[in-house]
């Protein structure tokens, strides 16, 4: 057993590369990828070509040193990498877990999709296993992006013949009446994410076709009362936003042959003071059954800029000090 002495005192280790070709993918344009690895694992790295040196904590410097070791070996062997891996993979990270990051997830016609984290992973192996599943966390750890990826490989892949997303129209400091424009031009506002989804992942011809033919179809929350969804992929985002009743009648439309998955952030509940959210509510009252999967994102999986994540932070640290009452 490691004493904690042991593992706070610093070390040098190097580590010698053979092949120089693949050196300028490894390390990344301006070596981004070694200071990726650097504040990942706590650690300064320096080379001088294909000689690369580690210092600092020992087991921090032996991880890291594995980890370029194996991309290293990936790479002369020809293999294509994730270059997400170098964000995500850290000190506290499993061996198990570079191999994960860099497995394509979901495959569509414009892209092939990657985990960037170990819960972006755990998430899509339930949306694939569990016909219902709730994926709940802060904004920018891809919950919305991955599910409707999911839908879209189903469809590709004829396992379902319809897609539909819905989110709750609830304002944000803006009233629907304000907006001009009919119905529709005072709705698409909330529902752009999704589109923008399709769009990331779908020829523009193809989409464009696929929502004329109502086979990929984006709706408020209120036209979904009184269907029911049958060989569907339906997905519900921002769901913090429904009341108590909006996500009973929601729930209750799932058909046969459908798959259901619900995301939202019950930090960012934009309902009238009072009003209790019915994401919150379902997550407390859920039934404890294995047909139901759920993933409880943190901020380390935020996938957006690295400020995102100080922001989220800075609104959490703000959180507890006024539920503190100071």
């Amino acid at each position: 057993m490691k004493t904690k002495k042991n593992q706070l005192k610093e070390v040098s280790q190097i580590l010698e590369l053979e092949d120089n070709k693949v050196l300028i993918e490894l390390y990344g344009q301006h070596d981004e990828n070694l200071t990726k690895i650097e504040n990942n694992f706590g650690i300064h790295i320096s080379y001088r070509g294909n000689i690369i040196e580690f210092r600092g904590n020992q087991d921090a410097c032996s991880s890291a040193s594995k980890f370029i070791s194996n991309v290293y070996k990936k790479l002369a062997s020809g293999k294509k990498i994730n270059r997400d891996i170098f964000d995500n993979f850290s000190k506290n990270s499993k061996e198990s877990d570079a191999e994960d990051l860099n497995t394509i997830l979901i495959k569509t016609k414009r892209k092939n999709i990657y985990p960037r984290s170990s819960n972006q992973l755990k998430f899509v192996n339930l949306i694939k296993d569990k016909d219902l599943v709730f994926g709940v966390g802060p904004a920018g750890t891809g919950k919305t992006y991955l599910a409707v990826a999911c839908a879209v490989e189903a469809l590709l892949n004829k396992e379902i013949s319809k897609i539909i997303l819905s989110r709750p129209a609830v304002e944000a400091g803006e009233r629907l009446g304000f907006l001009p424009g009919d119905l529709k031009e005072k709705i698409d506002p909330y529902l752009r994410p999704l589109y923008d989804a399709l769009n990331d992942l779908i020829p523009s011809k193809t989409l464009e076709r696929y929502l004329e033919n109502n086979i990929i179809e984006i709706a408020p929350l209120a036209f979904m009362r009184g269907r029911t969804l049958e060989n569907s992929y339906i997905i519900l985002d921002e769901a913090q936003n429904t009341s108590s009743m909006q996500m009973k009648m929601f729930l209750t439309r799932l058909g046969k042959n459908s798959k259901m998955v619900i995301v939202g952030d019950s930090t960012q509940i934009d309902l009238p003071r009072g009003e209790k959210s019915g994401l919150k509510e379902i997550l407390n009252i859920m039934p404890k059954t294995d047909e139901i999967g759920k993933v409880l994102f943190k901020k380390s999986d935020i996938t957006r800029h690295s400020l995102v994540t100080k922001i989220v932070e800075a609104y959490e640290k703000n959180n507890k000090a006024l539920n503190k009452g100071e």
